[in-house]
């Protein structure tokens, strides 16, 4: 076949590019020439053997059936992950919803970080200016001066106004957890986690501790 003989092929065109471009061309050329599918034979994908093309077509058709089965596990996993997750912001709101005083939402936001979303390693930071007051819950919340240079290492996350997920520098683990930083489960949250329901949960926070 050269590309004198295909209509509307380029003369440049290659002998391979000519096959290909032909056969889109003519799409019924193998029920015209039935006879040569059961001459082809081609490589198997997975041994040395040669198969029909009628078999590879079946080959190809599986894989592209394994594929879409797993894709849609995988979206079916990430369904029922995202539905206990709703749940839990869900109860975590309503706990919010239930306070009156700013003393009352830091109670039930502790509770529900620890007994919801079991993060037992949980610390609610509060900026102030000049010294810092007595914390009101000795455990879960920390007020640091707002010029602490400790507290100044996460300018660039507040910077962005966006919650984040992923590690943090040893120092500023030390600086929130001091001595239980080292129980700290490094990988439980990675950069490739969502945020929506976090930014969620910020906005709630941010309303129930402009309470009085």
């Amino acid at each position: 076949m050269t590309s004198n003989q295909v209509r509307g092929i380029p003369a440049e065109t290659t002998d391979e590019q000519l096959v290909v471009q032909f056969l889109q061309h003519h799409p019924d050329f193998f029920e015209r020439h039935p006879q040569l599918l059961a001459r082809m034979r081609l490589q198997h994908p997975r041994n040395a053997s040669t198969i029909s093309l009628i078999e590879r077509q079946v080959e190809v058709l599986r894989e592209r059936y394994q594929a879409q089965e797993r894709k849609l596990a995988e979206f079916v996993r990430v369904a029922r992950v995202n539905n206990v997750l709703a749940d839990k912001v869900h109860r975590f709101t309503r706990r919010l919803l239930c306070t009156s005083t700013r003393a009352q939402a830091i109670t039930q936001l502790e509770a529900s970080l620890r007994e919801d979303f079991e993060t037992y390693h949980a610390l609610l930071a509060l900026a102030c200016v000049g010294e810092p007051e007595a914390n009101e819950a000795a455990r879960f919340v920390r007020n640091v001066a707002a010029e602490d240079p400790s507290y100044r290492s996460f300018d660039s996350l507040f910077a962005t106004c966006k919650p984040r997920c992923g590690q943090i520098r040893d120092s500023q683990r030390e600086f929130l957890f001091g001595a239980e930083a080292p129980n700290i489960e490094r990988d439980r949250f990675h950069p490739g986690m969502s945020t929506e329901f976090l930014s969620r949960m910020g906005e709630l926070i941010t309303d129930a501790l402009a309470r009085p």
